[in-house]
Protein backbone atom coordinates (compact mmCIF):
# COMPACT_ATOMS: atom_id res chain seq x y z
CA UNK A 1 0.00 0.00 0.00
CA UNK A 2 1.83 3.21 -1.23
CA UNK A 3 1.34 6.21 -2.83
CA UNK A 4 3.34 8.81 -4.52
CA UNK A 5 2.11 12.58 -5.10
CA UNK A 6 3.66 15.81 -6.61
CA UNK A 7 0.69 17.93 -5.62
CA UNK A 8 4.04 20.35 -3.79
CA UNK A 9 6.09 20.22 -6.85
CA UNK A 10 7.91 17.56 -6.06
CA UNK A 11 7.89 13.51 -5.18
CA UNK A 12 6.88 11.58 -1.66
CA UNK A 13 6.95 7.77 -1.29
CA UNK A 14 4.43 6.96 1.80
CA UNK A 15 4.56 3.37 2.38
CA UNK A 16 2.29 1.65 4.48
CA UNK A 17 2.65 -1.93 3.82
CA UNK A 18 5.07 -3.06 6.58
CA UNK A 19 3.33 -1.21 9.22
CA UNK A 20 0.18 -2.84 8.30
CA UNK A 21 2.26 -5.69 7.67
CA UNK A 22 2.63 -5.17 11.79
CA UNK A 23 -0.41 -5.33 12.68
CA UNK A 24 -0.48 -1.30 13.10
CA UNK A 25 -4.15 -0.41 12.42
CA UNK A 26 -4.95 1.58 9.00
CA UNK A 27 -5.63 5.35 10.13
CA UNK A 28 -2.24 4.71 12.83
CA UNK A 29 -0.26 3.18 9.98
CA UNK A 30 -1.09 6.10 7.98
CA UNK A 31 -0.50 8.73 11.28
CA UNK A 32 2.63 7.17 11.73
CA UNK A 33 3.83 7.46 8.13
CA UNK A 34 2.88 11.01 8.02
CA UNK A 35 5.07 11.97 11.41
CA UNK A 36 7.86 10.19 10.18
CA UNK A 37 7.95 12.22 7.07
CA UNK A 38 7.61 15.21 8.83
CA UNK A 39 10.24 14.45 11.24
CA UNK A 40 12.87 13.35 9.56
CA UNK A 41 12.32 16.23 6.79
CA UNK A 42 10.80 14.64 4.09
CA UNK A 43 8.15 17.06 4.58
CA UNK A 44 9.22 20.34 4.96
CA UNK A 45 6.99 22.66 7.19
CA UNK A 46 4.97 24.70 4.55
CA UNK A 47 4.80 21.71 2.22
CA UNK A 48 1.32 21.75 0.98
CA UNK A 49 -0.30 18.12 1.38
CA UNK A 50 -2.48 16.72 -1.32
CA UNK A 51 -6.06 16.41 -0.37
CA UNK A 52 -8.07 13.73 1.97
CA UNK A 53 -9.79 12.58 -1.35
CA UNK A 54 -6.98 12.42 -3.37
CA UNK A 55 -4.41 10.72 -0.85
CA UNK A 56 -7.63 8.10 -0.26
CA UNK A 57 -7.41 7.19 -3.77
CA UNK A 58 -3.61 7.19 -4.24
CA UNK A 59 -3.65 4.46 -0.93
CA UNK A 60 -7.03 2.77 -2.00
CA UNK A 61 -8.04 3.77 1.51
CA UNK A 62 -11.31 5.45 2.65
CA UNK A 63 -11.23 9.19 2.44
CA UNK A 64 -12.84 9.45 5.76
CA UNK A 65 -9.31 7.51 7.34
CA UNK A 66 -7.59 10.07 5.69
CA UNK A 67 -9.67 13.25 7.06
CA UNK A 68 -9.13 11.44 10.38
CA UNK A 69 -5.43 11.39 10.35
CA UNK A 70 -5.02 14.62 8.96
CA UNK A 71 -7.88 15.66 12.05
CA UNK A 72 -5.05 13.74 14.64
CA UNK A 73 -1.70 15.11 13.56
CA UNK A 74 -3.18 18.56 13.47
CA UNK A 75 -4.07 18.25 17.15
CA UNK A 76 -0.70 17.30 17.36
CA UNK A 77 0.36 20.50 15.91
CA UNK A 78 2.47 18.33 12.84
CA UNK A 79 -0.23 20.17 10.44
CA UNK A 80 -1.95 22.83 9.86
CA UNK A 81 -5.61 22.69 8.13
CA UNK A 82 -7.00 25.84 7.65
CA UNK A 83 -10.80 25.98 5.11
CA UNK A 84 -10.02 27.41 2.00
CA UNK A 85 -6.23 26.02 2.07
CA UNK A 86 -5.68 22.88 2.30
CA UNK A 87 -3.93 21.02 4.82
CA UNK A 88 0.10 21.79 5.20
CA UNK A 89 2.88 20.56 7.22
CA UNK A 90 3.28 23.13 10.41
CA UNK A 91 6.26 25.45 10.70
CA UNK A 92 6.70 25.05 13.71
CA UNK A 93 6.86 20.90 13.97
CA UNK A 94 10.18 20.04 13.40
CA UNK A 95 13.38 21.70 14.52
CA UNK A 96 16.23 21.64 12.35
CA UNK A 97 18.38 19.16 10.98
CA UNK A 98 21.68 18.90 11.83
CA UNK A 99 24.51 19.21 8.69
CA UNK A 100 24.68 16.14 6.29
CA UNK A 101 27.45 13.67 7.55
CA UNK A 102 27.78 15.78 10.86
CA UNK A 103 27.98 13.27 14.22
CA UNK A 104 25.38 13.75 17.37
CA UNK A 105 25.19 12.31 20.34
CA UNK A 106 22.09 12.99 22.83
CA UNK A 107 24.22 16.43 23.86
CA UNK A 108 23.78 17.67 20.58
CA UNK A 109 21.38 15.83 18.29
CA UNK A 110 17.65 18.47 17.93
CA UNK A 111 15.25 16.63 20.21
CA UNK A 112 12.60 14.67 18.15
CA UNK A 113 9.22 16.05 18.99
CA UNK A 114 6.83 13.28 20.48
CA UNK A 115 3.15 13.16 19.88
CA UNK A 116 2.74 13.89 23.53
CA UNK A 117 5.14 16.54 24.61
CA UNK A 118 4.75 16.61 28.65
CA UNK A 119 8.48 17.94 29.23
CA UNK A 120 8.83 20.09 31.87
CA UNK A 121 10.73 22.85 32.81
CA UNK A 122 9.16 24.41 29.59
CA UNK A 123 6.10 27.07 29.13
CA UNK A 124 3.39 27.00 26.09
CA UNK A 125 5.35 29.08 23.61
CA UNK A 126 1.99 29.74 21.80
CA UNK A 127 1.07 32.11 24.86
CA UNK A 128 4.26 34.24 23.78
CA UNK A 129 2.95 37.90 23.88
CA UNK A 130 4.47 38.32 20.06
CA UNK A 131 1.85 41.53 19.43
CA UNK A 132 2.69 42.94 22.62
CA UNK A 133 6.39 41.85 21.96
CA UNK A 134 6.81 43.73 18.74
CA UNK A 135 4.46 46.84 19.51
CA UNK A 136 7.40 47.11 22.91
CA UNK A 137 10.47 46.82 20.52
CA UNK A 138 9.27 49.34 18.41
CA UNK A 139 8.36 52.37 21.26
CA UNK A 140 11.77 50.74 22.93
CA UNK A 141 13.74 51.24 19.22
CA UNK A 142 11.89 54.56 18.90
CA UNK A 143 13.40 56.62 22.40
CA UNK A 144 16.08 54.45 22.19
CA UNK A 145 19.74 56.86 22.16
CA UNK A 146 22.14 56.00 19.70
CA UNK A 147 24.74 54.89 22.16
CA UNK A 148 22.68 52.24 23.12
CA UNK A 149 23.54 50.08 20.17
CA UNK A 150 27.09 50.22 20.90
CA UNK A 151 29.38 48.48 23.15
CA UNK A 152 28.00 48.80 26.83
CA UNK A 153 28.00 47.85 30.54
CA UNK A 154 28.35 44.08 31.26
CA UNK A 155 26.00 44.87 33.78
CA UNK A 156 23.33 45.18 31.01
CA UNK A 157 21.21 48.03 29.77
CA UNK A 158 20.29 50.35 32.58
CA UNK A 159 16.75 50.94 31.30
CA UNK A 160 16.46 47.13 32.16
CA UNK A 161 18.29 47.05 35.41
CA UNK A 162 16.02 49.85 36.62
CA UNK A 163 12.56 48.63 35.48
CA UNK A 164 13.70 44.93 37.49
CA UNK A 165 14.69 46.70 40.27
CA UNK A 166 10.91 48.06 40.57
CA UNK A 167 9.52 44.87 39.41
CA UNK A 168 11.18 42.77 41.63
CA UNK A 169 11.07 44.84 45.14
CA UNK A 170 7.20 44.86 43.92
CA UNK A 171 6.52 41.59 42.79
CA UNK A 172 8.90 39.16 45.09
CA UNK A 173 9.87 41.36 47.34
CA UNK A 174 14.04 41.82 46.26
CA UNK A 175 16.45 44.21 47.83
CA UNK A 176 18.67 45.65 45.07
CA UNK A 177 19.56 48.54 42.78
CA UNK A 178 20.51 48.76 39.23
CA UNK A 179 24.19 48.55 40.37
CA UNK A 180 23.87 45.55 41.71
CA UNK A 181 22.05 43.58 38.87
CA UNK A 182 23.45 41.62 36.34
CA UNK A 183 21.69 40.70 33.06
CA UNK A 184 22.78 37.13 31.73
CA UNK A 185 21.87 34.82 28.78
CA UNK A 186 19.86 32.39 30.64
CA UNK A 187 19.89 31.43 34.48
CA UNK A 188 22.65 28.54 32.90
CA UNK A 189 25.17 31.70 32.28
CA UNK A 190 24.33 33.31 35.62
CA UNK A 191 25.05 30.34 37.36
CA UNK A 192 28.49 29.04 35.32
CA UNK A 193 29.83 32.88 35.92
CA UNK A 194 28.98 32.75 39.82
CA UNK A 195 30.38 29.33 40.44
CA UNK A 196 33.57 30.47 37.99
CA UNK A 197 34.23 33.78 40.63
CA UNK A 198 33.58 31.47 43.96
CA UNK A 199 36.12 29.21 42.72
CA UNK A 200 38.59 32.18 42.11
CA UNK A 201 37.80 32.49 45.54
CA UNK A 202 38.72 29.81 46.77
CA UNK A 203 35.66 27.91 46.58
CA UNK A 204 35.93 23.85 45.39
CA UNK A 205 32.41 22.42 46.77
CA UNK A 206 28.96 23.58 46.18
CA UNK A 207 26.38 22.26 48.18
CA UNK A 208 23.05 21.25 45.42
CA UNK A 209 19.26 19.80 46.40
CA UNK A 210 19.43 16.08 45.94
CA UNK A 211 17.06 16.20 42.89
CA UNK A 212 17.78 19.20 40.60
CA UNK A 213 18.69 20.40 36.83
CA UNK A 214 21.13 18.09 35.80
CA UNK A 215 22.06 20.72 33.39
CA UNK A 216 23.01 22.85 36.17
CA UNK A 217 24.80 20.13 38.20
CA UNK A 218 26.90 20.04 34.72
CA UNK A 219 27.50 23.80 35.12
CA UNK A 220 28.29 23.43 38.34
CA UNK A 221 31.33 20.65 37.84
CA UNK A 222 32.85 22.52 34.48
CA UNK A 223 33.24 24.83 36.32
CA UNK A 224 35.66 23.25 38.51
CA UNK A 225 33.45 22.57 41.48
CA UNK A 226 32.38 19.72 43.38
CA UNK A 227 28.39 19.04 44.03
CA UNK A 228 27.39 17.97 47.61
CA UNK A 229 23.97 17.19 47.72
CA UNK A 230 21.40 18.04 50.15
CA UNK A 231 18.42 15.48 51.16
CA UNK A 232 14.83 16.85 50.70
CA UNK A 233 11.90 16.35 52.69
CA UNK A 234 7.77 18.05 52.18
CA UNK A 235 9.88 21.07 53.93
CA UNK A 236 12.57 21.44 51.23
CA UNK A 237 16.40 21.10 51.66
CA UNK A 238 17.72 19.70 54.72
CA UNK A 239 20.06 22.80 55.25
CA UNK A 240 20.99 21.84 59.06
CA UNK A 241 23.44 19.24 57.00
CA UNK A 242 25.14 22.39 55.59
CA UNK A 243 28.90 22.28 57.19
CA UNK A 244 32.42 24.03 56.39
CA UNK A 245 32.69 22.39 53.54
CA UNK A 246 30.96 23.75 50.78
CA UNK A 247 31.48 27.72 49.94
CA UNK A 248 27.97 28.26 48.57
CA UNK A 249 24.44 26.16 48.09
CA UNK A 250 22.32 26.00 45.26
CA UNK A 251 18.40 26.13 46.17
CA UNK A 252 14.70 26.62 44.78
CA UNK A 253 13.01 27.84 48.17
CA UNK A 254 10.04 29.18 46.54
CA UNK A 255 9.87 25.68 44.81
CA UNK A 256 11.77 23.10 45.20
CA UNK A 257 12.61 21.77 41.14
CA UNK A 258 11.54 19.20 40.68
CA UNK A 259 9.67 17.91 44.32
CA UNK A 260 7.98 20.95 44.72
CA UNK A 261 8.06 21.67 48.11
CA UNK A 262 8.86 25.02 49.07
CA UNK A 263 11.47 25.95 51.57
CA UNK A 264 9.67 26.61 55.15
CA UNK A 265 10.55 29.67 56.93
CA UNK A 266 12.85 28.13 59.63
CA UNK A 267 15.01 26.34 57.43
CA UNK A 268 15.59 29.55 55.05
CA UNK A 269 16.49 31.49 57.96
CA UNK A 270 19.16 28.57 58.84
CA UNK A 271 20.64 28.64 55.58
CA UNK A 272 20.87 32.46 55.70
CA UNK A 273 22.41 32.09 59.47
CA UNK A 274 24.80 29.52 57.56
CA UNK A 275 26.08 31.74 55.06
CA UNK A 276 27.15 34.52 57.62
CA UNK A 277 28.60 32.14 59.83
CA UNK A 278 30.83 30.45 57.59
CA UNK A 279 31.04 33.57 55.10
CA UNK A 280 29.65 31.91 52.63
CA UNK A 281 26.76 31.96 49.69
CA UNK A 282 23.22 31.07 49.52
CA UNK A 283 22.44 30.68 45.26
CA UNK A 284 18.23 31.26 44.96
CA UNK A 285 17.27 29.87 41.91
CA UNK A 286 14.14 31.71 41.26
CA UNK A 287 13.14 30.03 38.32
CA UNK A 288 9.33 30.03 38.68
CA UNK A 289 8.50 32.01 41.80
CA UNK A 290 5.61 34.16 39.81
CA UNK A 291 3.68 31.11 39.37
CA UNK A 292 1.83 30.39 42.96
CA UNK A 293 -1.85 29.36 42.41
CA UNK A 294 -3.06 28.15 46.34
CA UNK A 295 -2.26 31.37 47.49
CA UNK A 296 0.36 34.45 46.98
CA UNK A 297 3.88 33.16 46.07
CA UNK A 298 6.40 33.26 48.87
CA UNK A 299 8.75 36.52 48.66
CA UNK A 300 12.54 36.24 47.66
CA UNK A 301 14.77 34.58 50.15
CA UNK A 302 17.24 37.50 49.00
CA UNK A 303 15.50 39.62 50.95
CA UNK A 304 16.62 37.87 54.29
CA UNK A 305 20.33 39.33 53.39
CA UNK A 306 21.08 40.64 50.12
CA UNK A 307 25.01 40.62 50.82
CA UNK A 308 24.75 36.93 51.53
CA UNK A 309 22.30 35.80 49.24
CA UNK A 310 22.46 35.77 45.13
CA UNK A 311 18.85 36.19 43.25
CA UNK A 312 18.48 34.72 39.79
CA UNK A 313 15.71 34.96 37.99
CA UNK A 314 14.62 34.23 34.54
CA UNK A 315 12.06 34.99 31.55
CA UNK A 316 12.29 31.61 30.54
CA UNK A 317 8.83 30.46 32.20
CA UNK A 318 7.20 33.71 32.07
CA UNK A 319 7.93 34.49 28.12
CA UNK A 320 10.35 32.31 26.35
CA UNK A 321 13.67 30.36 26.59
CA UNK A 322 14.60 31.06 23.85
CA UNK A 323 14.93 35.04 24.58
CA UNK A 324 17.99 34.07 27.16
CA UNK A 325 17.15 36.98 29.45
CA UNK A 326 17.71 36.22 33.02
CA UNK A 327 19.03 38.42 35.92
CA UNK A 328 21.60 37.94 38.97
CA UNK A 329 21.02 40.45 42.07
CA UNK A 330 24.94 39.84 43.51
CA UNK A 331 26.12 40.97 46.76
CA UNK A 332 28.89 44.08 46.67
CA UNK A 333 31.67 41.38 46.44
CA UNK A 334 30.63 39.32 44.01
CA UNK A 335 29.60 41.91 41.07
CA UNK A 336 33.08 43.25 39.56
CA UNK A 337 34.42 39.42 39.57
CA UNK A 338 31.24 38.52 37.91
CA UNK A 339 30.90 41.85 35.51
CA UNK A 340 34.65 40.65 34.82
CA UNK A 341 33.73 37.21 33.75
CA UNK A 342 30.42 38.13 31.26
CA UNK A 343 32.47 40.07 29.40
CA UNK A 344 35.15 36.86 29.05
CA UNK A 345 32.04 35.38 27.81
CA UNK A 346 30.04 37.13 25.33
CA UNK A 347 30.70 41.41 26.42
CA UNK A 348 27.30 41.74 27.04
CA UNK A 349 23.42 40.14 26.35
CA UNK A 350 21.35 41.65 23.45
CA UNK A 351 20.38 44.92 23.42
CA UNK A 352 17.26 44.95 21.49
CA UNK A 353 15.61 42.01 23.89
CA UNK A 354 16.83 43.86 26.98
CA UNK A 355 15.36 47.20 25.75
CA UNK A 356 12.10 45.40 24.84
CA UNK A 357 11.59 43.55 27.81
CA UNK A 358 12.07 47.17 29.86
CA UNK A 359 10.32 48.95 28.03
CA UNK A 360 7.21 45.09 28.45
CA UNK A 361 7.78 46.04 32.17
CA UNK A 362 6.99 49.62 32.39
CA UNK A 363 4.36 50.06 30.28
CA UNK A 364 2.71 47.24 32.50
CA UNK A 365 2.30 44.58 30.09
CA UNK A 366 4.75 42.19 31.70
CA UNK A 367 2.28 42.08 34.44
CA UNK A 368 -1.01 41.58 32.52
CA UNK A 369 0.75 38.96 30.09
CA UNK A 370 1.94 36.65 33.82
CA UNK A 371 -1.64 37.21 35.08
CA UNK A 372 -2.98 35.39 32.21
CA UNK A 373 -0.33 32.67 31.89
CA UNK A 374 -1.07 31.99 36.02
CA UNK A 375 -4.61 31.83 34.81
CA UNK A 376 -3.88 29.67 31.83
CA UNK A 377 -1.37 26.93 34.22
CA UNK A 378 -3.44 27.05 37.03
CA UNK A 379 -6.23 25.74 34.69
CA UNK A 380 -3.85 23.00 33.06
CA UNK A 381 -2.33 21.47 36.55
CA UNK A 382 -6.53 21.46 37.94
CA UNK A 383 -7.85 19.32 34.54
CA UNK A 384 -4.57 16.85 34.79
CA UNK A 385 -4.99 16.53 38.56
CA UNK A 386 -8.84 15.59 38.17
CA UNK A 387 -8.23 13.47 34.99
CA UNK A 388 -5.98 11.56 37.42
CA UNK A 389 -7.86 11.37 40.58
CA UNK A 390 -10.53 9.71 37.62
CA UNK A 391 -8.83 7.53 35.74
CA UNK A 392 -5.68 6.65 38.02
CA UNK A 393 -6.62 6.98 41.55
CA UNK A 394 -3.89 4.64 42.44
CA UNK A 395 -1.39 7.76 42.06
CA UNK A 396 -0.28 10.84 44.07
CA UNK A 397 0.28 14.49 43.01
CA UNK A 398 2.96 15.60 45.09
CA UNK A 399 4.69 19.46 45.64
CA UNK A 400 2.35 22.68 46.03
CA UNK A 401 0.31 23.91 43.60
CA UNK A 402 2.69 26.07 41.70
CA UNK A 403 5.21 26.27 38.51
CA UNK A 404 4.60 25.07 35.06
CA UNK A 405 5.11 20.86 36.44
CA UNK A 406 3.84 18.26 38.63
CA UNK A 407 5.47 15.15 40.21
CA UNK A 408 3.12 12.09 40.08
CA UNK A 409 3.86 9.21 42.61
CA UNK A 410 3.04 5.95 42.10
CA UNK A 411 2.60 2.97 44.42
CA UNK A 412 5.97 1.75 45.63
CA UNK A 413 4.92 -1.93 44.32
CA UNK A 414 3.93 -0.06 40.96
CA UNK A 415 5.89 -0.47 37.37
CA UNK A 416 9.64 0.42 37.66
CA UNK A 417 10.76 4.02 36.48
CA UNK A 418 12.66 3.10 33.81
CA UNK A 419 10.47 0.24 32.53
CA UNK A 420 7.78 3.14 32.93
CA UNK A 421 9.38 5.21 30.98
CA UNK A 422 10.11 3.29 28.51
CA UNK A 423 6.43 2.26 27.78
CA UNK A 424 6.08 5.95 27.79
CA UNK A 425 8.26 6.60 24.79
CA UNK A 426 6.69 3.71 22.88
CA UNK A 427 3.73 5.57 23.64
CA UNK A 428 4.45 8.85 22.18
CA UNK A 429 4.77 10.47 25.35
CA UNK A 430 7.90 12.69 26.39
CA UNK A 431 8.06 13.03 29.89
CA UNK A 432 11.01 12.37 32.37
CA UNK A 433 11.35 10.21 35.78
CA UNK A 434 11.86 11.66 39.15
CA UNK A 435 15.62 9.51 39.59
CA UNK A 436 17.07 10.99 36.53
CA UNK A 437 17.00 14.21 38.45
CA UNK A 438 19.02 13.44 41.00
CA UNK A 439 22.36 15.18 41.65
CA UNK A 440 24.20 11.77 42.09
CA UNK A 441 23.49 8.37 40.34
CA UNK A 442 21.50 6.00 42.71
CA UNK A 443 23.55 3.37 45.20
CA UNK A 444 23.31 0.18 45.65
CA UNK A 445 23.06 0.49 49.28
CA UNK A 446 20.49 3.62 48.54
CA UNK A 447 16.84 2.94 49.23
CA UNK A 448 14.96 3.99 45.91
CA UNK A 449 12.15 6.36 45.93
CA UNK A 450 8.79 5.45 45.28
CA UNK A 451 8.17 5.23 40.55
CA UNK A 452 7.59 8.96 40.05
CA UNK A 453 6.94 10.90 36.74
CA UNK A 454 8.23 14.32 36.37
CA UNK A 455 4.80 15.87 34.41
CA UNK A 456 5.15 19.14 32.31
CA UNK A 457 1.39 20.60 31.63
CA UNK A 458 2.77 23.64 30.48
CA UNK A 459 4.87 22.32 27.33
CA UNK A 460 1.55 21.39 25.22
CA UNK A 461 -0.49 24.27 22.97
CA UNK A 462 -4.06 23.76 24.25
CA UNK A 463 -5.47 22.16 21.11
CA UNK A 464 -3.29 19.26 22.64
CA UNK A 465 -3.33 19.65 26.07
CA UNK A 466 -6.10 16.97 26.57
CA UNK A 467 -4.78 14.00 24.23
CA UNK A 468 -2.09 14.55 26.05
CA UNK A 469 -3.72 14.11 29.40
CA UNK A 470 -5.35 10.83 28.28
CA UNK A 471 -2.46 9.52 26.92
CA UNK A 472 -0.59 9.60 30.01
CA UNK A 473 -4.13 8.69 32.18
CA UNK A 474 -3.99 5.60 29.84
CA UNK A 475 -0.30 4.65 30.42
CA UNK A 476 -0.61 5.31 34.77
CA UNK A 477 -3.49 3.11 34.19
CA UNK A 478 -0.88 0.17 32.75
CA UNK A 479 1.71 0.80 35.35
Amino acid sequence: MTSSWTSFGGDLHLDLTERRAAGTGLRAALEDALREAVQDGRLAPGTRLPSSRALGEDLGIARNTVVEAYGQLTAEGWLDSRQGSGTTVARRAVPENPAPGRRTDARTAPRRTARHDLTSGRPDLSLFPRTAWLAAARRALAVAPHEALDYGSPLGRIELREALTHYLARVRGVRTDPDHLLVCSGVTQGLGLLCTALRERGTRTLAVEEYGLPPQHAVVRAAGLTTVPLPLDEEGALVDRLDARPGAVLLTPAHQYPTGAPLSAERRAEAVRWAREQDRYVIEDDYDGEFRYDRQPLGAMQALDPQRVVYAGTAAKSLAPGLRLAWLALPDALVEPVARLKVLADTMSPVLDQLTLAELITSGTYDRHVRRCRLHYRRRRDQLVAALAEHAPHVRVTGIAAGLHAVVQLPPDATPEPELLARAQAAGISLSGLVSHRAVPTGAADTPPPPSLVIGYATPPDHAFPAAVRALCELLRGA
